[in-house]
């Protein structure tokens, strides 16, 4: 394009665009951007008077992004992320991590970080942070390697690996012991992380899998809190990464380590491939990398 052609180009225009194809809908992207459908509406029309394309099928509902909105989207995003350089000396970083490694590793991370870099924490499901920066929402993602992600557009780096502990009850037979076996867990009833269906395999379940143990959960759960408290209610004998509960408050029960489980959590950082890499997200990066790995009792 001519640089004189930009003129007729509105930032606007893609900003709305963006918002849209991130939302999901015309209704949508004006709430996320704070501006009314209608405008939402007109700037994309406007884009797409200027471009001589169709953008988005507004005949689906909600509408869809069509062969040449899609192909636009990857050049509209980094349009606003350079313009997002050039205004901030910096820059912002939109930092997805699940809430353990929420709590340990994001506050180490912004300490390290100059004042021009803005960092923005996105809690979520580490399933959830896939999809989160497939679509843009995140600029990268602090989550376990397993489950396994299925999108092959994400390039990760290990951070630290974690070993699974077994969480009894203060008081049960098991509790003062040094350490147990997964035989031994197999026949209890058992709280660990992870969903409830969706076939998705989480550390704990590989490491009976691996044994040929197929012990079933009383209950699963994604939040620590939530399987320490059905722990210290008595209802059963979590098992999980040992990152999740040593962040956590463990009044009336005791952790104990699993000899045998073969098995250890790595939680990464994963970037998308076909983004660019800013400076700052550069630094927050090298941020992550420098933050020693957590240490185990």
């Amino acid at each position: 394009m001519d640089l004189t052609a930009a003129y007729g180009f509105r930032m606007d225009w893609i900003v709305s665009f963006v918002a849209v194809a991130r939302h999901g809908g015309f209704s949508a992207a004006g709430k996320a951007v704070f501006r009314g459908q209608s405008r939402i509406s007109e700037h994309v029309a406007d884009l797409e008077r200027a471009l001589g394309v169709q953008l988005f099928d507004r005949t689906a509902h909600p509408a869809r992004l069509t062969p040449e909105g899609r192909a636009l989207v990857p050049h509209a995003e980094e349009i606003l992320r350079r313009l997002n350089d050039l205004t901030s000396a910096g820059g912002e970083v939109r930092f997805g991590t699940y809430p353990s490694a929420a709590a340990w590793l994001f506050p180490q991370v912004a300490q390290r970080l100059p004042a021009e870099v803005r960092l923005h924490l996105v809690e979520g499901p580490s399933i959830e942070l896939e999809g989160a920066l497939g679509r843009g929402e995140v600029d990268l993602a602090i989550r376990p390697v397993h489950p396994l992600v299925a999108s092959e557009s994400l390039d990760h780096e290990v951070l630290w690996t974690e070993p699974l502990v077994a969480v009894f009850q203060q008081g049960h037979p098991l509790a003062s012991a040094e350490s147990v076996g997964l035989d031994e867990l197999a026949d209890l009833p058992l709280i660990s992380i992870g969903e409830t269906s969706g076939g998705r395999q989480f550390e704990s379940h590989l490491a009976f899998a691996s044994a040929g143990l197929n012990p079933e959960s009383v209950y699963r759960t994604n939040q620590p809190q939530t399987l320490l408290s059905l722990v210290r209610h008595g209802l059963g004998t979590g098992v999980t990464n040992a990152l999740a509960v040593t962040t956590a408050n463990l009044t009336g029960v005791r952790l104990v380590p699993i000899r045998d489980a073969g098995v250890e959590r790595q939680v990464a950082i994963f970037v998308h491939r076909d983004r660019p890499r800013t400076p700052a997200l550069d630094q927050v990066i090298a941020a992550a990398h420098a933050v020693q790995p957590p240490t185990w009792p």
